[in-house]
């Protein structure tokens, strides 16, 4: 399950009862708003009262905002485009939900330019002007989440103004936002405190009674800096020498500070001190959580809260109800310090631990695992990691979990193996592969001397697993297959996302090794487990690979039905992978001739292709392209295509696109002719259908069939329905050009049997004219009549547009319907140049049936005479070449 989203990070500050208006900056942020710029940066030291001015002036701008306040956590990239997402749907409900689906799945890919665009795509939709506010981005420490920023800012739409509030500058492209005059900034020099500034916080706010000299004293002493002044404050509250305290502190900030800190921890009753100290160790505080931590009955710990709240003591309220707080970041800082070098490291564990066990109970246990790993609880941090059923790397801890694994000394790690595995589970999950297999194999030899039970074995399984993955992309088939099915006799049935993550590994890896039952049994089991646990990434990816499985069966209406449900899972999602899917109906359109669908899917794929780095698919979706201008009659643009597609393959070393391209390159190049070019082709891969053609082509058909019919066996010995029904198609072409008609017309006929079911097209018509005579013979001997009209239908006339419109073949389009069996001897005879009269002779008809006839085969022909229809049956493959009427 995801990791639950803490809402206190959304909520805007509220402001306080007594604040220093400060007119100048809020005219200052209202004019790059009015302005139009992209980007408001607020980068100043800590306290300089960033967050206060941004929240104050967000109250008032008028605009829906969506506030989001950074933590440490936020480094990984799907946790911060998560809580971004969040974040917007406060200020405008729904938006990115389907981002939200992909990012909280387990090992979802990493934030791509595909996925920050759906998020823009979507962000383009709000209605209204809207400001997002990012609190606190220096604490982030990611390059990717910085690119990721930058892309968004380069893209926003103009009704989103982005504020960021920083210790120091991004990484962003702000010189050249700068240059475009998209850019409001304010910095240290504007935030401080004007003497005026200075008299309201210290005489107005924290009601002190000072002199204007002062304040005038306080101001250059503190240069204006808001937290320095807020200390002093404190410190001078209740004293009567406020002049003698104010000589005694000068310095820089550092000095000031701990002076001062000092000055203030000392003015405050033992009891406030110890929750000061003992609470800096929790980001966030709430009244439960601080009670939990110091076991402390006679305070409570929500009225400890709102007392430091009402005395201005350095604490930041996150909600409206003042239920949860935050201490200021620098004056957190200041506490853990002291805390380090006053209390016992063992105490300061146990609180950690405390707190570890209430943010669990609580459901927050990214939270947890962070406790405890501070406070040195190895076996609950590796637990929390495990998380229930689903890895707690898998819902956006991976940057914590990877820093405390990597501070882990080498002999705890073999003291637990599997710290190891999970380490390598990480570094798998954040891209970093060259650092994976050393893990592992420490892992198993800490495994040697362990004790086997259910625990070792799934540590076993999911040693395996990883590994099966970290190969994918060399596609070593029989490293996956073997690491996989280890990884499935070894896991724990329980331990779902594993399971379902080696059975996808092995999935691919049988349909690239060609084990069809293999890839059907566990991709079955792939999108079974996934449905059942909401696992959506992995249910599509196991039904575009079920769907491609269905295909290759020739159960083409069960494999459009397995794509689209790959695509309405996808809907709405930053996925580009489900480009699979509409290549695969693509294909499935096209042997149903129907080509406008084939484009239109190609065209889908191609444009999710295009967002997935060096993806194969681009060439996938040329050879489609390819296949679409054949279909046309345009043999020489598919060639120009398949030239480029080939040289993409051999650049990228895109392997498993090779045989698509050659085979594709040997269809256009006979189109045009060049058999030489064709057969130079077939030498350079093995492809023994291509070669068959080449064969045809060459006007040997027994060498041809010396190919096909050693290939159609092996086809049947591993039972690949589609290879079997491709032989049988050329066979049958085969063996007519061989002039054994009777053979020819047997396969013909038994691939209409395997055809007929899945509503194969192209893959006759594809063939021409010489397929074309063949079922015009099958038509008039009554083999699947209906069907075979259907195919005809889709024949196109010779010398014309396959994709013109009109609907008769008189006007450039398909028979509209295939001539009958009388009709097939009478066109012969016409040929022969009989007159009416002898043709109804000839066949035992009247004159009047003869003439009927006639008018029928001109009008499917398109033909107004004698002679147009004897060409036009002769391009067809009706007759035999050579025969002319007499008039």
């Amino acid at each position: 399950m995801p990791a639950p989203v803490l809402a206190t990070k959304l909520y805007i500050p509220p402001s306080r009862r007594r604040v220093v208006l400060r007119p100048r900056l809020v005219e200052r942020l209202n004019e790059g708003l009015a302005a139009g710029h992209r980007l408001t940066l607020v980068s100043a030291p800590a306290g300089f009262g960033k967050t206060t001015l941004v929240g104050e002036w967000v109250a008032g701008c008028g605009r829906p905002v969506a506030w989001l306040s950074l933590d440490e956590g936020d480094s990984d990239p799907s946790r911060f485009l998560a809580y971004l997402v969040a974040a917007l749907q406060t200020a405008a409900p729904r938006i990115g939900d389907g981002l939200l689906t992909v990012l909280r799945s387990p090992q979802a890919p990493p934030p791509t330019e595909a996925t920050l665009t759906a998020l823009l795509n979507d962000i383009a939709t709000i209605p209204n002007d809207v400001v997002i506010v990012l609190d606190d981005y220096h604490v982030l420490d990611a390059k990717p989440v910085d690119d990721a920023l930058a892309f968004l800012v380069e893209h926003l739409p103009p009704q989103v103004h982005l504020v960021i509030a920083t210790r120091e500058d991004p990484a962003l492209p702000l010189a050249r936002l700068r240059a475009r005059g998209q850019l409001t900034e304010l910095r240290g020099t504007d935030l401080r405190f004007t003497p005026s500034e200075t008299a309201a916080f210290l005489n107005q706010v924290m009601d002190l009674d000072l002199s204007t000299d002062e304040v005038g004293a306080l101001e250059g002493r503190t240069e204006g800096w808001i937290a320095g002044l807020q200390l002093a404050a404190i410190s001078l509250q209740g004293r009567e020498d406020a002049a003698g305290f104010i000589a005694s502190f000068a310095g820089s900030h550092h000095f000031v500070l701990d002076y001062l800190v000092e000055e203030v921890l000392q003015r405050q009753s033992e009891p406030v001190q110890a929750f000061l100290l003992r609470t800096s160790i929790l980001d966030r505080l709430c009244g439960p959580l601080c009670d939990a931590v110091l076991l402390d009955a006679s305070a409570p710990g929500q009225e400890t809260l709102e007392y430091l709240d009402r005395a201005n003591l350095f604490i930041v309220p996150l909600d409206s109800e003042r239920r949860w707080y935050r201490y200021h970041h620098l004056f957190a800082d200041l506490l853990r310090r002291r805390l380090q070098s006053e209390v016992s490291s063992g105490a300061v564990d146990e609180d950690h631990l405390r707190a570890t066990q209430w943010y669990e109970a609580n459901g927050l246990e990214i939270e947890a695992f962070q406790h405890a790993a501070a406070g040195h609880d190895v076996e609950r941090a590796e637990r929390l990691i495990e998380g229930n059923g689903m890895p707690l790397h898998f819902r956006g801890a991976l940057v914590p979990i990877l820093r405390w694994l990597e501070s882990l000394p080498t002999t705890l790690l073999d003291a637990r193996p599997s710290l190891w595995v999970t380490y390598a589970q990480v570094l798998l999950s954040s891209g970093q592969n060259t650092g994976i297999e050393p893990k592992l194999q420490a892992a198993e030899r800490a495994l040697q001397d362990a004790r086997t039970d259910d625990r070792t074995r799934d540590l076993v399984g999911r040693i395996a697993s990883v590994r099966a993955f970290l190969v994918w992309g060399p596609h070593q088939t029989e490293t996956i297959i073997a690491q996989s099915r280890r990884a499935l006799e070894h896991l724990d049935p329980d331990n779902l996302p594993f399971r379902t993550a080696a059975a996808l590994s092995l999935g691919h890896a049988c349909v690239l090794l060609g084990d069809r039952s293999g890839a059907r049994q566990a991709l079955t089991e792939v999108t079974a487990i996934s449905a059942a646990s909401g696992n959506t990434i992995y249910e599509i990816l196991g039904s575009i690979g079920l769907g491609y499985i269905e295909e290759l069966d020739n159960r083409l209406g069960l494999a459009v039905e397995t794509y689209r449900h790959a695509i309405e899972l996808a809907a709405g999602l930053p996925f580009p992978f489900v480009c699979e899917a509409h290549l695969g109906l693509a294909r499935v359109h096209y042997q149903w001739n129907d080509l406008d669908a084939t484009r239109q899917h190609r065209e889908q794929s191609l444009q999710l292709a295009r967002q997935i780095a060096d993806s194969d698919r681009l060439v996938a979706c040329e050879v489609m392209l390819a296949r679409l201008a054949l279909a046309r009659g345009d043999a020489a643009g598919a060639a120009a295509i398949l030239a480029k597609a080939d040289r993409a393959t051999r650049q990228h070393d895109f392997v498993l696109q090779v045989p698509e391209v050659a085979a594709a390159q040997v269809l256009a190049f006979l189109r045009l002719g060049d058999v030489a070019a064709a057969a130079h082709v077939v030498r350079a891969h093995h492809l023994p259908l291509s070669q068959a053609r080449v064969h045809l082509a060459q006007g040997d058909p027994s060498r041809a069939l010396a190919v096909l019919e050693p290939y159609r066996r092996q086809m049947a010995e591993k039972a690949w329905a589609d290879q079997q029904l491709l032989a049988l198609v050329l066979l049958a072409v085969a063996f007519d050009a061989h002039r054994e008609r009777d053979k020819a017309a047997e396969l013909l006929d038994e691939a209409l049997t395997l055809a007929e079911p899945g509503g194969f097209i192209r893959i006759f018509v594809d063939e021409g004219a010489p397929m074309a005579r063949l079922l015009y013979e099958a038509c008039s001997r009554w083999v699947h009549p209906g069907y075979v009209r259907q195919v005809l239908a889709a024949f196109p006339v010779p010398g014309t547009d396959e994709d013109a419109s009109p609907t008769t073949p008189a006007s450039g389009t398909h028979l509209a319907e295939p001539l009958s069996a009388r009709e097939l001897e009478v066109l012969p005879l016409i040929a022969e140049g009989l007159t009416n009269q002898e043709i109804a002779v000839r066949l035992y008809l009247s004159l009047h049936t003869v003439k009927a006839h006639a008018r029928n085969i001109y009008a499917k022909l398109g033909v107004s005479s004698r002679t147009q229809a004897v060409a036009t049956g002769r391009d067809l493959g009706l007759l035999s070449p050579g025969r002319r009427p007499d008039g």
